[in-house]
């Protein structure tokens, strides 16, 4: 959708007011014949999904609105809050939420940065209706949007069996939308639907998300969701069923009305799940937008090919990262101004078994940021906007920070040298150990990032040195193991002069 205030009807008026309604073997209807349900091919799975999609839902307001339904499914399933990217990796726009909710990738796969789709690489990553189709095609699979760039460009529909494409006329095509799918969950047997909402995002646009139309919207688009709802429950064949819903959305609002920047309220996303296997009332801190393709296909028993390069897991799969279990203890701003006194989001304390090296390090600073932290998405960026911090993308909850910019932004002497280091793991035996984990590293002048083995409590031995950015990437190195060593552990030394940032998550060490 628009990046500015402009509302999505004039920017596709050229669109006009018709409204497509395609299935296997269908032409295309115009709208005032749009009322007759698609026919699906007869669904072949207990376990089933409905993906339901609120564009510019921002989550912060659904507390302000009735919404019964979406409450009801926090309460009883698990509801998974997180931030999204900015440029330069993209918008926070549609054309690269969608995307990213539809492949299971971030826009630095994906290829969709803004709502022109230029660079959008589907052919490598399908959404996960086409994924569906390929690996399992006797699933009944159904589409309905009404913003019809979702099946132009090939983000949502490819796959279906089914589909509604209407224009943007949310007010309208929802509602219209809602009558058609709660007919084919009464009548027929799909196995697997996607279902889009736009009327959040329109009025979002149009009279800000701070506005009592904005929670009104929420009201009726719940509305939809519970007819929907409703609609499975009323299924004669509902009892030897396994039902999964997800609910998510693609960004966030400004209070004022529009998205496509790098604030706060733009970049707020969520993933509401219930289903088999779903806690009740869970509210993870690991969850990210790319969860609901993954959600999806662990809720239908299949397996993603490692091939397929996914960046979400299920939102069941709990992280058993040792940075999470901090988060109970974060604390708030100190020094950080920029950062409001209500967000909880960092510590100096290292997890147990964990230890900061701060011997080297200058004196002064932000005391934030004075040698390795620990923090979270909202926190970080919080301190300082459009530096690059909000691609942090594939950490997730709390992770490990060294910033020597932001640390410099108070009065300090010295340099920043700090040095993270692991637990000490066994290796009696094995020939190599291999290290992974998440990074965010962003050079600049005479900084230094080095990753070091230590063995029996030794020398450290430089495995790894940090010269060029790397923007939010798994990371695998191996190491030999000498003979006779029993014991290794590894150290993140960061230097630095106000220069920038190096970030650590998910480490796991494996011997072998």
């Amino acid at each position: 959708m628009p990046i500015t205030g402009i509302s999505r009807r004039t920017v596709l008026a050229a669109a006009g007011a018709t409204a497509a309604v395609a299935a296997t073997g269908l032409a295309t209807a115009p709208a005032a014949h749009a009322a007759a349900s698609p026919t699906l091919p007869n669904g072949t799975s207990q376990d089933k999904v409905l993906v339901v999609g609120m564009d510019g839902l921002r989550y912060d307001r659904i507390d302000a609105a009735k919404a019964p339904n979406l409450k009801s499914l926090m309460a009883n399933g698990t509801y998974g809050r997180s931030l999204l990217y900015a440029s330069p990796m993209a918008a926070t726009s549609s054309g690269p939420g969608w995307s990213t909710i539809s492949t299971g990738v971030w826009p630095d796969k994906h290829g969709v940065k803004d709502n022109t789709f230029t660079g959008r690489d589907y052919g490598r990553y399908p959404g996960f209706l086409a994924r569906l189709n390929q690996v399992r095609p006797a699933l009944s699979l159904f589409a309905a949007v009404d913003w019809p760039e979702l099946d132009t460009f090939g983000t949502v529909t490819p796959g279906a069996d089914a589909k509604l494409v209407y224009d943007n006329d949310y007010a309208v095509n929802d509602l219209t939308i809602t009558e058609i799918t709660e007919d084919v969950l009464r009548n027929q047997n799909p196995d697997v639907l996607f279902v889009y909402f736009g009327e959040t995002d329109e009025i979002g646009h149009g009279y800000g998300a701070a506005s009592p139309k904005y929670t009104d919207a929420i009201d009726v688009q719940d509305g939809y969701l519970g007819r929907l709802l409703a609609a499975i429950q009323a299924r004669p064949t509902y009892a030897s069923e396994r039902w999964t819903v997800l609910v998510a959305t693609d960004h966030g609002h400004t209070d004022a009305g529009g998205h496509g920047g790098s604030s706060i309220e733009e970049r707020r996303t969520f993933v509401l799940a219930q289903g088999p296997g779903i806690a009740a009332g869970a509210r993870p801190i690991d969850t990210r937008l790319v969860d609901v393709a993954a959600t999806v296909f662990h809720q239908l028993g299949i397996t993603p090919d490692p091939a397929w390069g996914l960046d979400g897991k299920p939102i069941q799969e709990r992280s058993t990262d040792a940075f999470d279990s901090l988060h109970g203890s974060l604390g708030g701003r100190v020094d950080e101004t920029g950062i409001p006194a209500g967000i909880l989001g960092f510590t100096h304390t290292a997890p147990s078994g964990w230890s900061v090296i701060n011997n080297a390090m200058g004196t002064g600073g932000m005391t934030e940021w004075r040698g390795w932290s620990f923090a979270t998405d909202e926190f970080w960026s919080r301190a300082q906007r459009d530096q690059s911090r909000e691609l942090n993308v594939r950490a997730r909850g709390v992770f490990a920070v060294a910033d020597s910019d932001e640390w410099a932004d108070k009065s300090f002497s010295g340099t920043y040298d700090s040095t993270l280091v692991t637990p000490a793991y066994g290796v009696s035996g094995a020939s190599r150990v291999t290290l992974d984990f998440i990074t965010f590293y962003r050079q600049e002048g005479g900084q230094t990032g080095q990753v070091q083995a230590v063995f029996n409590g030794g020398t450290p031995t430089v495995v790894k040195n940090y010269t060029a950015d790397v923007v939010s990437q798994p990371q695998s190195l191996s190491v030999p193991v000498p003979a006779g060593a029993t014991s290794v552990s590894f150290r993140f030394r960061y230097t630095g002069a106000n220069n920038w940032y190096w970030t650590i998550d998910g480490v796991k060490i494996t011997a072998s």
